[in-house]
């Protein structure tokens, strides 16, 4: 498996990733990525493709959000094709999205998951830091990642992206 980032020519086969690891080309995330693209919060070197035998088996990006007056990262989506999930695909684009987020100085990425799943990678309920849900309903499902960058001042409520919050 080779992580990498996304080129020009991927857009599709990410597309047909996340609608497959969504539920089909009805879910509402299968236009995501391509909304993101268009949007000023796109961050190129952090939208990540995992690539099998040639063909693009998942992907992972993070875009501008905020903090308070704090820049900082939203995750999503992270998908993964179902034929190959539970294969550690999802593992490796969150170890690399996490690595090169942290080699540009992020300070923390949130994102809206599993807390069993995500916990793994260091990520907690974002309340614990002081990072509140766009959702207070979210709860523990909103999480926050710190990396090398992280200073504890000027969090407040976190906006993701336009498109992700339309979702």
């Amino acid at each position: 498996m080779i992580i990498r980032r996304e080129r020009p020519a991927d857009a599709r086969a990410i597309r047909e990733v996340v609608a497959a690891a969504f539920g089909g080309p009805h879910a509402a995330e299968a236009p995501l990525v391509d909304e993101l693209r268009a949007d000023p919060a796109w961050i190129p070197r952090l939208s990540l493709v995992a690539e099998l035998g040639g063909d693009i088996v998942g992907h992972v990006v993070c875009t501008r959000g905020r903090a308070g007056t704090t820049p900082a990262l939203g995750l999503a989506p992270l998908s993964v094709r179902p034929d190959v999930q539970r294969s550690g695909v999802g593992r490796a684009l969150m170890h690399a999205v996490l690595g090169a987020a942290d080699a540009l100085d992020e300070p923390f990425i949130a994102l809206l998951g599993d807390p069993d799943y995500y916990g793994r990678f260091g990520f907690v309920p974002a309340s614990d830091l002081g990072v509140r849900a766009p959702d207070p309903a979210w709860g523990v499902h909103f999480q926050v990642r710190v990396l090398s960058a992280y200073r504890p001042d000027g969090l407040g409520e976190f906006s993701y992206a336009p498109p992700i919050m339309g979702l």
